[in-house]
């Protein structure tokens, strides 16, 4: 009988449980697996980790992106995997219901003051290209403003928060800075979704095992541009 490879090598993402010989035939492609015990914060219902099971680097390409979410336009040229959808359907489904809410910015972008002008300023603008309204602290704190304050109002006033994870990213949290309140904020919500840069998700799990142990996407899976693609779908409501 075939043994589960997850408390061995983890199933952080899609690939990863594809290559479980336990795993992949039994759940359709993933088991969700988790080595941290339960917590008010871990509250997606079950939702399994995301990204591709395989290495393509285009949209719509690659072993396993062959569905499309319910909320993706039968024009798109974005394709999932299934375990992304999976991923993707309750931070959407909480999207809707917040469809009245007036004022609301898409996405609160939370990353690294070290990636401002790099990873973080490239998915920023990758995003609003596609129409996506960001609170992004480079253009959103005016000078002589209260950080924290300015932080908790665009938390408050956004769709959904997303956390660019990259080494500079850890390297705060590790030293309980800004990133680390900005996460705390962010994981007591159903609206979070981690996109790992220039990382792997087992030194995220070393560094924050709450968030370790969300579902995400990861560039070392796909490319920036199609990451950016697939949040800009996930918050976009028809008129």
């Amino acid at each position: 009988m075939a043994r589960c490879t997850a408390p061995v090598r983890g199933h952080r993402t899609a690939s990863a449980a594809a290559a479980c010989p336990a795993c992949s035939s039994r759940y359709g492609g993933y088991r969700s697996y988790s080595p941290y015990p339960s917590s008010p914060y871990l509250s997606y219902g079950g939702s399994s980790a995301s990204g591709s099971s395989g290495s393509s680097r285009s949209s719509g390409g690659g072993s396993g992106r062959t569905t499309k979410p319910r909320w993706s336009r039968a024009s798109s040229p974005v394709m999932y995997t299934p375990s992304e959808v999976r991923t993707l359907t309750p931070v959407r489904e909480n999207v809707e219901r917040r469809a009245s809410v007036p004022d609301l910015r898409d996405i609160f972008l939370c990353h690294a003051w070290d990636d401002r002008k790099g990873a973080a300023k490239e998915l920023h603008d990758l995003l609003e290209s596609k129409g996506v309204s960001v609170w992004f602290s480079e253009k959103d704190v005016l000078l002589g403003t209260s950080l924290l304050r300015e932080i908790d109002k665009g938390l408050a006033k956004s769709r959904v928060g997303i956390v660019l994870v990259t080494p500079a990213f850890l390297s705060r949290v590790k030293a309980e800075g800004i990133a680390d309140k900005e996460l705390s904020a962010l994981l007591a919500r159903d609206l979070l979704v981690p996109i790992v840069h220039d990382t792997t998700y087992e030194t995220l799990r070393d560094v924050s095992p709450l968030l370790g142990s969300r579902s995400g996407l990861s560039t070392a899976e796909e490319p920036m541009s199609d990451i950016a693609a697939k949040l800009a779908e996930l918050v976009t409501l028809d008129e």
